[in-house]
């Protein structure tokens, strides 16, 4: 059995020899020759599979140590046979904490009061829900925006779009990237959100239109963007104009980084009956990693917004970025991963 991986998926080196043969390449330079006589691909986001790299091949089944899947034609996959498994949730606390930190750090830097604010979560999947748990827990008011979750359960509970741009003083985005999703965050968009409001973006870049961003932002209070259009190639300028600018490292949290390899080896390892991976987890090979537990009640505004920067130093990552903007995947493939916070 032969196996292509792209040689960023963290954790993984060694797992998988003992039953195969693999082949490690960075992301984006897996080519059809790669794949031809492979029977599996680990990857992440910046390897398109699509019929220019997977016709003729010998693929059965693709596993993303990511929870995006936007870089796979399904269409193609199905026609062809072949199995997708994605991460789903993997990376959720390591976003969730992205936000808060991002949030927290430019109210704080701003000078923009957000305590009793209405925190607009659009996309309420494994990522919104985290976020929904810790705004509650520090006392926001909630909206929720997520039509296929409404559809299916119920209209309770949740908000159309206008009502949640037009009451939210804070919106983050969560949403997959599909045809649904492609660009919502437009002109209309921005116009409809308040004066002064906060916006973040932790989602997928081509879910914002950056034009419109660009215009819209005197009007906004702060934007923390994190995912980019036309990834890795940013639009600097952009980078330049936001408060707070990351390279789509919003969910690289160790555990986030452990459970999404996790997930993809073990999805491998049943396709093919690899028992002895069936539960496969990687080890902790630093000391400390595991996840923090913060109590945050009765604490203020800047005392809030201390702990998430200590824990998670988001200005740093903005920094390292802005110094290098066209470095955007050298300073992901060495990222420094964080360890998680979670309350209860």
């Amino acid at each position: 059995m032969k196996i292509v991986a792209d040689m960023d998926v963290p954790f993984l080196n060694g797992v998988l020899e003992p039953y195969a043969e693999v082949v490690y390449k960075k992301g984006p330079e897996i080519t059809s020759a790669d794949v031809a006589d492979a029977d599996a691909l680990i990857l992440r986001t910046r390897t398109k599979c699509d019929a220019g790299l997977l016709e003729g091949s010998k693929v059965q089944i693709i596993a993303t140590a990511t929870i995006g899947t936007d870089h796979v034609d399904f269409d193609y996959c199905d026609s062809k046979g072949i199995e997708v498994h994605n991460a789903a949730g993997c990376n959720a606390g390591g976003v969730m904490q992205y936000v808060f930190s991002g949030l927290y750090g430019v109210a704080a830097r701003k000078g923009i009061k957000i305590d009793g604010s209405t925190i607009g979560i659009i996309g309420v999947g494994n990522v919104g829900r985290k976020v929904e748990q810790m705004a509650e827990y520090l006392g926001f008011k909630v909206l929720r925006c997520d039509p296929p979750r409404a559809a299916a359960e119920g209209e309770e509970g949740f908000c159309t779009l206008d009502h949640l741009l037009a009451e939210s003083q804070i919106v983050t985005l969560h949403v997959p990237l599909d045809e649904t999703t492609r660009g919502m965050a437009d002109a209309s968009f921005f116009a409809a959100m308040q004066q002064g409001a906060i916006f973040i973006n932790a989602s997928r870049g081509e879910v914002v239109d950056e034009s419109a961003l660009k215009d819209a932002l005197p009007k906004l209070g702060a934007t923390v963007i994190d995912t980019w259009n036309n990834e890795p190639n940013v639009d600097e300028e952009l980078v330049d104009m936001v408060d707070i600018a990351t390279p789509h490292i919003a969910g690289y949290s160790y555990q986030g980084k452990q459970m999404g390899t996790a997930m993809a080896v073990q999805a491998v390892a049943r396709y093919f009956g690899i028992t002895e991976l069936y539960d496969f987890f990687p080890e902790a090979d630093i000391p400390d990693n595991s996840p923090v537990l913060l109590d945050l009640k009765g604490k203020n505004h800047g005392q809030i917004a201390a702990v998430f920067q200590y824990n998670y130093p988001i200005f740093t990552d903005d920094f390292r970025f802005r110094m290098e903007p066209d470095k955007f995947e050298k300073l992901r493939s060495e990222y420094q991963y964080r360890r998680e916070i979670y309350v209860e």
